[in-house]
């Protein structure tokens, strides 16, 4: 099926909180782990839209947060709510690949969903390079520092109808197992870790959905792109509840440097 990228649809920020299948429940696990003792410095490596370092700032007022994503939407919109909750002052936005990025380790890290920047491109349908992430973030956390690092996995064995959406193969992601053996093996302590769960993907997902209803919404059903974004959330919603629901994970971990 062929798209036309040339769609604005709305915003992701405008039905998501996260760009990850993420609990407020959780969130706030994770915010107060980072948070508590109060850290320097905060770098949130692909921070998307930087709710989870804003919310980090938020819990502890002392800290600077520096956060680093490819996408100038994403940029935006973090300097926007950084300014409306008065936190413009402690935190900075940069706009650059995560690579560029590389010169400043703090004592508190954030990587969520965000390991290809030290991969093969995205577009190339390779496995995630857990391992090579996992070299780079070492570096990033100071001594004794935290890291809050969450990734794809695979929370079931993976078959045909799940992988044909992603990138078809089944060595895309490892298990949680096999994940928690590489983190170990790049000199992190893992102090906690946990895996999304079903309820926080469904919600996640009709999250993502949303962007294709809301543009429905706002124009006539007979407009000329109508039934392209009709067909848009039924293939995202069948790839999702026929395929990967319940193989592809994502896992939480909690680490000390």
């Amino acid at each position: 099926m062929t798209y036309d990228t040339a769609l604005e649809l709305p915003p992701l920020y405008e039905s998501l909180t996260w760009l990850t299948p993420l609990s407020e429940e959780r969130a706030a696990h994770l915010v107060a782990f980072l948070s508590d003792p109060a850290p320097a410095e905060v770098l949130d490596m692909g921070c998307g839209w930087g709710e989870l370092l804003l919310r980090v700032l938020t819990s502890a007022p002392q800290a600077r947060g520096r956060g680093v994503d490819s996408a100038s939407a994403s940029i935006d919109r973090a300097r926007q709510q950084a300014l409306t909750r008065g936190l413009l002052n402690r935190a900075t936005f940069e706009l650059m690949p995560g690579v560029e990025a590389q010169d400043r380790p703090a004592d508190a890290v954030i990587c969520i969903g965000a390991s290809q920047i030290w991969g093969p491109p995205v577009e190339d349908a390779q496995p995630l390079d857990y391992a090579a992430a996992l070299r780079a973030l070492r570096a990033l956390v100071l001594p004794g520092g935290r890291l809050v690092y969450g990734e794809a996995i695979w929370s079931a064995t993976p078959h045909p109808a799940a992988t044909a959406p992603l990138a078809g193969r089944d060595d895309e992601y490892l298990t949680a197992d096999a994940l928690r053996e590489q983190i170990r093996a790049a000199g992190f302590e893992v102090v906690e870790d946990d895996v999304a769960s079903v309820q926080e993907w469904d919600v996640f997902e009709a999250g993502y959905r949303g962007r294709f209803t809301r543009w429905l919404e706002a124009h006539d059903a007979h407009h000329p792109a109508a039934k392209q974004v009709r067909r848009q959330y039924e293939d995202q919603r069948a790839a999702y509840e026929e395929g990967y629901r319940g193989v592809l994970g994502m896992a939480y971990f909690c680490l000390r440097g």
